[in-house]
């Protein structure tokens, strides 16, 4: 009598991985995040690769992941695989506060952004 296994997220020739906590805003990585998507996923490592945004660092990393995922769990065709999906949303924001003059301070927002990318194994026609 075990656990019954969690439904999948994403369909069967689909895989997924996400990152929570990418250390910069939303709006930044989601430029990032629109290079890549509906390309092939060696087109999308090499834009990734050879960009000069910071978020293109953590990017990458999670597309790797996620093309690791279609492989070794769901025995997929890594030459097929193609970017589905690149979203990116707002995780959490750190508050700190910098001294100032006269006594006052103000608040420095450092935000967090997930990013999740769905890759899918299409046929070649």
């Amino acid at each position: 009598m075990s656990k019954q296994a969690a439904p999948r997220r994403v369909g069967d020739k689909e895989a997924l991985a996400v990152n929570t906590n990418i250390r910069g805003s939303a709006q930044k990585l989601n430029l990032v995040a629109a290079l890549i998507r509906g390309r092939p996923v060696e087109d999308a490592m090499n834009i990734l690769a050879f960009s000069t945004k910071a978020m293109a660092v953590d990017a990458r990393k999670v597309l790797a992941s996620a093309i690791a995922n279609a492989e070794n769990n769901h025995n997929l065709d890594v030459d097929a695989l193609v970017v589905a999906e690149a979203s990116v949303g707002k995780s959490i924001t750190m508050k700190r506060f910098h001294a100032r003059g006269r006594g006052k301070s103000t608040r420095i927002l450092k935000p967090f952004s997930r990013l999740r990318i769905v890759v899918r194994e299409v046929e070649e026609a």
